[in-house]
């Protein structure tokens, strides 16, 4: 028996125990910490166990000439305990995934919204929901004069003109509104608003919905994005032939420019857009840059805030969440509501600039996202998020150990050695890596087979992930992160 992995073992079924204990208990943020600690305490025993297979194994070492140096491999491969503990622990992770996913889909959340009391006054289903919608966009705007120009462009040139579009001008000390007004376009200028991008879409809508039937649709879109131009004809066409959908996400890409920095943004987002088309448009999160609702499912969340769902009520946006996309996404799946992010709805959004500026964006990401989950719960809706959490946890634990295990071996030879066993499995990752990325260019692929910078670019964003634990821990406050174009400005929020 090896007893490193059996200490694992154990610690693991300790936690899975105390995580059921504390989940019948509704005690959501103590099930997350529960569930990361685990995981992070079965790391040092773990890797002491992939040592203790190794150790035993004397590599029979071969010489070699490169660029005039004496280089030395060896063509023996991991002994067979090792590989079998290997082959176990992927089959048991994609069971589970597939178990979780099976057990999501089963337990799916049925529509509550025709249950609330009171109704609101235009939320009943109507015959012709389906055949026409009226396209009302908002764009929030704090500062925004050097990009707001292209935003309002790529509206202007649609192939289906919305029709209405509004600048929610938050706080803005700039040229916004005279742009905007110069454009032809109407403003809203929020008053006396301290909840920033939340608190004055929250003014503008409770400006407009009063007004607005089964017919209107409400797109948020954020001032630095652009649409391409069939966007809004494409979202029309699925409004108006799914007549039960209430909400549209849009699938984002990152913009040009921002050198390596920018590169390993848009790797991201096109993986991401990658994973969504596979789920055949199944939304995780319905992006802040561009995303459309009907405007009694907005009704609907107002209606429902403070009874089915966190929040003030009569308010669609809560103001007390960090990510506001996140947390209506999670509200409209509460009560029923069905989403989609057709590939054919393309964002290019703006991307950070400086390290320090990503920093604090995935910090407020990753901080918004685990407040969610707390204050929602764990419920049916939330089983996903909690999933995506616990997997977070998971790859942080798994990369922190393959490093240092790597790292330990390395250490305790006298030379560098050159395995093909394993230089082969990496060109294999290298090659994954790279077919995920194949519709972002060329720069994308040439980075994702270089393997190495992508790395370290994981290892920053599960430092991200490690610091939030700390910071949600400690009760500590959250940087907002707004990016202004001419320089970096980073404001303080309280949560």
């Amino acid at each position: 028996m090896n007893i490193p992995l059996g200490i694992a073992s154990v610690i693991l079924l300790g936690g899975a125990l105390l995580a059921l204990y504390l989940i019948r208990q509704h005690n959501a943020r103590a099930v997350f910490f529960v569930t990361v600690f685990t995981l992070g305490a079965m790391g040092l025993p773990m890797a002491v166990s992939l040592v203790q297979f190794n150790e035993h194994i004397a590599p029979k070492l071969k010489t070699f000439e490169l660029f005039d140096t004496q280089q030395y491999s060896s063509w023996q491969m991991p002994d067979n305990e090792t590989l079998y503990a290997a082959l176990l622990g992927v089959f048991i992770i994609v069971i589970i995934a597939v178990l979780f996913e099976v057990l999501v889909v089963a337990t799916n959340q049925k529509p509550i919204k025709s249950n609330l009391i009171p109704l609101p006054k235009n939320f009943h289903q109507h015959p012709a929901r389906g055949s026409f919608v009226k396209i009302t966009i908002l764009i929030p705007a704090h500062n925004e004069e050097k990009s707001l120009p292209e935003t309002l462009r790529s509206l202007q040139s649609q192939t289906r003109p919305p029709e209405n579009i509004i600048v929610v001008a938050d706080n803005c000390s700039d040229a916004t509104v005279e742009i905007a007004q110069r454009m032809g376009i109407q403003t809203f200028e929020s008053m006396n608003n301290t909840h920033r991008k939340a608190g004055a879409l929250n003014q503008a809508l409770s400006t407009v919905l009063p007004n607005m039937t089964h017919k209107d649709v409400i797109m948020v879109m954020d001032a630095d994005s652009q649409i391409n131009d069939t966007f809004l004809e494409s979202a029309a066409y699925y409004f108006k032939n799914i007549p039960e959908l209430d909400a549209i996400g849009g699938v984002f890409f990152g913009e040009q420019g921002h050198g390596l920095l920018g590169q390993f943004q848009r790797n991201e987002y096109v993986r991401y857009s990658d994973q969504i088309k596979r789920r055949g448009g199944r939304v995780f999160v319905l992006t802040g840059t561009s995303s459309l609702f009907r405007a009694d499912a907005l009704s609907a969340v107002a209606s429902s805030r403070g009874v089915y769902i966190p929040g003030e009520s009569g308010q669609v946006y809560d103001t007390a969440a960090l990510t506001e996309d996140n947390e209506l996404t999670i509200a409209l799946k509460t009560l029923g509501c069905p989403m989609i992010s057709p590939t054919e709805c393309r964002v290019t959004t703006e991307l950070m600039p400086t390290w320090r500026n990503l920093w604090v964006q995935r910090l407020r990401w990753q901080r918004g996202a685990v407040e969610n989950l707390g204050a929602y719960g764990f419920t049916k809706t939330t089983m996903r998020y909690w999933g995506q959490q616990i997997g977070i946890a998971y790859g942080t634990l798994a990369l922190s150990s393959a490093l240092a295990v790597t790292i330990f071996m390395a250490l305790a030879q006298d030379h560098w050695v050159w395995y093909p066993f394993w230089i082969g499995s990496g060109l294999i990752f290298s090659l994954e890596r790279a077919i995920t990325v194949r519709h972002g260019g060329r720069n994308a692929i040439l980075l994702a087979l270089a393997v190495v910078p992508e790395l370290i670019f994981d290892i920053f964003l599960q430092a991200v992930f490690i610091r939030v634990l700390i910071d949600t821990a400690k009760k500590s406050g959250a940087s907002w992160g707004h990016v202004s174009h001419s320089q970096p400005v980073l404001e303080k929020a309280s949560t």
